[in-house]
């Protein structure tokens, strides 16, 4: 089974942040510059929390507030999940199933080293059956 650290060898460890003092409309805008739907929110290297198109459509738009006088830090998840790169796949899975969040921060001795979404973890998923059923119909065909 593939652990984290392999998925983000592969896609990447990239980074993509703003500070809890930003504009949520400077958050939403990044999030459609990078083709993202979340933002880790940090002060330096330190992790200060996660927002996401879910936190501004239940916590701006829904309660009519002004996005571009709404700071980040007002609307962001402070009490982030995270995973480690020794985590596997399949357990990253439940946990985002469980907690119904599509994005993991991944940290790695007290540092944020990348994130993964939910559809990494389908496409690792796929992409390990596909391996084992290549492997399967050689065996078959022998």
């Amino acid at each position: 089974m593939k652990l984290v650290k392999h998925l983000l060898d592969s896609k990447g460890a990239e980074i993509i942040s703003i500070a809890a003092n930003a504009s949520v409309l400077d958050a939403i805008k990044l999030m459609a510059e990078r083709a993202v739907g979340s933002l880790l929110v940090m002060d330096g290297d330190a992790l200060k929390g996660i927002v996401t198109e879910r936190d501004y459509a239940r916590k701006v738009i829904i309660k009519g507030r002004a996005s571009d006088s709404t700071e980040v830090g007002e609307i962001m998840t402070a009490e982030v999940v995270t995973a480690t790169t020794d985590q596997t796949v399949s357990n990253c899975m439940s946990v985002m199933t469980d907690r119904r969040i599509r994005h993991l921060p991944v940290v790695d001795a007290g540092k944020v080293v990348g994130m993964i979404s939910i559809g990494d973890l389908v496409q690792a998923i796929i992409s390990d059956q596909q391996e084992e059923i290549e492997q399967l119909e050689q065996y078959i065909s022998g």
